[in-house]
């Protein structure tokens, strides 16, 4: 039986003049276009009141836009007895700890093994939430804290305090290069054009704003901390590598290996076996969508990183002060 659910949004008056199928996608970004301009024919988007089926009909801006999302159950994902590293756990929420090497959702190429077959091992009852309750995603090799609703209406919550930024991810990781100041990226991303797995800036993509800076500078490496304002696929990746910053390891975005001049073998092992993307979701803050009390949850950085982390402070140590003479 498919799962109801209403959502409600209001028409930025930047989008004056956008067609409708365009501005929802950018109000309701939990959903892939596809999936909108179905509902949106199905007569399933209301605009102020009344139904609209049109999707070149022209927003003015101010319009209050509901969406009665009809979602099927996940019944055909199958439960699976995997390891959940649970930070946090209430009767409408959980918060986990991602390890890398987790898909967070079943796909082509992964079709069980996922976070949500271990979702609905864990608590069965999350079949009645679609997409098992999952709110926000992180990638297969990403590390961090994930927030997953156990209710439909925990969930309807939580897509809309992501969809008004209201939920705050800080993210830490290393990047490639040495970077002066922090700064904010605001590009919007869109699937690439010959690369269909992966993401690019583009400007015909979605809005995409990250802010981020320095922690600690090291010789050929930056540690930083990033925020999200926006939650698009890839989106720390590929705005640091268009600021010629990729993270390091990260190879689908241009985080080739560099190797600091005179590096002991040790850093040099670590550097080249170091076969994922730097990047951790370190904290995530937002409001119970029951009970409105302030939430706030940190996930310490995993040892890979940590190890790698040590590692480049002790050759900027040794040789940086080298340097400096």
């Amino acid at each position: 039986m498919a799962q109801q659910i209403e959502l409600k949004s209001t028409v930025k008056v930047t989008q004056l003049g956008q067609r409708l199928d365009q501005a929802i996608a950018e109000l309701f970004t939990d959903f892939s276009r596809s999936r909108l301009k179905e509902w949106l024919l199905a007569g399933k988007v209301v605009v102020d009141d009344e139904v609209i089926m049109k999707p070149r009909h022209k927003v003015m801006g101010g319009e209050e836009i509901t969406l009665h999302a009809e979602l099927e159950d996940e019944d055909r994902w199958e439960p699976q007895d995997l390891p959940l590293d649970i930070v946090y756990e209430d009767d409408d929420i959980l918060v986990i700890n991602k390890p890398r090497d987790f898909v967070v959702h079943p796909g082509a190429g992964t079709p069980d093994g996922t976070v949500l077959n271990a979702l609905l091992f864990y608590y069965p009852d999350i079949a009645e939430v679609p997409r098992a309750g999952i709110v926000h995603r992180l990638d297969k090799d990403t590390t961090g804290l994930m927030v997953v609703a156990k209710t439909v209406p925990a969930q309807t919550r939580l897509v809309r305090a992501l969809q008004k930024r209201q939920i705050t991810r800080e993210y830490e990781a290393i990047a490639t290069g040495t970077m002066t100041a922090g700064g904010l990226v605001d590009k919007p991303i869109g699937r690439h054009s010959t690369k269909r797995t992966l993401m690019a800036v583009s400007p015909m993509g979605k809005p995409a704003v990250t802010h981020y800076r320095v922690a600690e500078h090291f010789r050929e490496h930056t540690r930083i901390r990033l925020r999200l304002e926006t939650g698009r696929t890839h989106q720390i990746r590929v705005h640091m590598s268009s600021v010629q910053h990729p993270l390091l390891g990260d190879v689908a975005y241009g985080g080739r290996v560099r190797i600091p001049k005179g590096a002991s073998e040790h850093l040099v092992s670590l550097l080249r076996s170091f076969d994922r993307q730097a990047l951790h979701a370190v904290m995530l803050k937002f409001e119970h969508p029951v009970t409105g009390e302030p939430m706030e949850f940190h996930a310490p950085v995993p040892d890979d990183m940590v190890e790698i982390t040590e590692a480049l402070r002790e050759d900027t140590m040794l040789y940086g002060s080298e340097e400096n003479n």
